[in-house]
């Protein structure tokens, strides 16, 4: 079967203020990575001039204020994890919008039901198509007990794909793991930023850290931030926190974020600070207030939070992973360890905690890392990706697509 990107594209674009359809299975019904990250890039595509239509299920009295036009589609939840949304997919209502609307581009974040409705109906009407790997569902498959379907999802992801003109990845490390795959043609780089000026070492209180959290100053706070589900490798984290407490090595254990596995978390460490779900000024000053940052997650394609944790001036210790290991220079930045190796990430904690000169060294470090990433060159590269789609003609390819168009990518000043 001939793929889309042979099929012919008559259309006739709207340039100067794209109309885009965005087709997402997390959106505003779950505060999470995936839902913050496209939530940013509406917002920036808006401001640009463009005109954005979000198709995503949703809930009562969602936890995220979403930006943009959000069109809810069907759902339910997913059983056992409630948190999660299963979309249904394009009702007839949500095809006559889309008629209405001709948007110049489809952007899907997501490769479900919902997904595959939104690439087949713009097959149907030759309209281009460009897809954002968000989510590396291999690596979940173990938690769920499905490493049986693990070729089928592959081959699924393959043919879904190569459907796409472009397809945007968030870190080298999952670039070289779709190639791998098979999935060697049209994958664009597309990292993440993070916000500088909200997440930054002078967020740091000590009044918070006595008066809110108990610590003394003195005392080293391990933190984690992050949802609480077990996918994000919580047991070796209370089993790393556990060792360390068998060793008395002195801290003090910090953990932001909700989820459904915060019950067993807590009974698993009874002297662990849980502090709930945290967003904005009180987000960055939990994460500055800490000294290390413990995230022992291999489930991730970027790491939103690990940039957040350096941003904000801390050493980190995380897995030696897709996402972290782009992130985090071993024995620079922080360290990285063996995915599920407890004795691993205890051994690199235990040194960041009793070496106060090494861990303020190596945040030092991670904030000039962390400068890098700025979400106004991040989304800039993104756009300059679309216009690559929409003027093929007219637009340079190659790396430097995004550095050769000054004319086309007038500064936007960041929200």
């Amino acid at each position: 079967m001939p793929t889309y990107l042979t099929r012919p594209y008559k259309k006739q674009v709207h340039v100067d203020a794209p109309r885009i359809a965005l087709f997402t299975g997390a959106y505003n019904h779950i505060a999470d990575g995936v839902s913050r990250t496209l939530n940013r890039l509406v917002a920036y595509l808006e401001r640009r001039g463009a005109s954005v239509f979000v198709f995503a299920p949703t809930i009562p009295n969602p936890p995220v204020k979403h930006a943009g036009t959000l069109v809810p589609v069907p759902s339910i939840p997913v059983p056992g994890r409630s948190e999660y949304r299963i979309s249904l997919g394009l009702t007839a209502r949500h095809r006559r919008l889309l008629k209405t609307f001709q948007p110049d581009l489809i952007h899907i974040a997501t490769p479900d039901f919902l997904g595959f409705q939104a690439l087949w109906w713009a097959r149907r009407q030759q309209i281009p198509v460009v897809a954002s790997y968000h989510t590396h569902f291999n690596a979940y498959l173990r938690y769920y007990h499905l490493n049986w379907s693990e070729q089928l999802l592959w081959a699924y992801l393959r043919w879904f794909y190569r459907q796409c003109r472009q397809v945007y990845v968030p870190s080298t490390s999952i670039l070289e793991i779709l190639q791998a795959q098979g999935l060697s043609q049209n994958l664009l780089l597309w990292e993440r930023g993070v916000d500088t000026q909200l997440f930054h070492p002078g967020q740091r209180s000590l009044s918070w850290r006595r008066n809110v959290l108990n610590v003394g100053d003195d005392e080293v706070v391990v933190a984690y931030v992050g949802r609480l589900v077990w996918e994000k490798g919580l047991g070796v984290f209370a089993d790393t926190i556990e060792q360390l407490r068998a060793r008395q090595v002195p801290h003090r254990c910090l953990i932001v974020g909700d989820g459904p596995a915060r019950s067993r978390l807590e009974a698993r460490l009874p002297g662990a600070i849980f502090t709930g779900y945290l967003e904005g000024k009180a987000l960055a000053r939990a994460y500055a207030s800490a000294d290390v940052f413990f995230f022992p997650s291999d489930t991730e394609t970027f790491g939103n939070v690990t940039l957040e944790a350096m941003a904000s001036g801390l050493a980190a210790v995380c897995a030696d992973a897709p996402g972290s290991n782009m992130l985090i220079e071993h024995g620079r930045t922080g360290f990285l360890a063996t995915p599920g190796r407890v004795a691993e990430f205890a051994a690199y904690l235990e040194r960041l905690i009793l070496d106060t000169e090494l861990r303020q060294s190596m945040g030092r470090r991670a904030l000039e890392r962390a400068q890098h990433f700025d979400w106004q060159a991040v989304l800039d590269r993104l756009y300059s990706y679309y216009l690559e789609v929409l003027m093929p003609s007219a637009i340079p390819t190659g790396d430097g697509a995004a550095t050769e168009l000054p004319e086309l990518l007038p500064s936007v000043s960041a929200a």
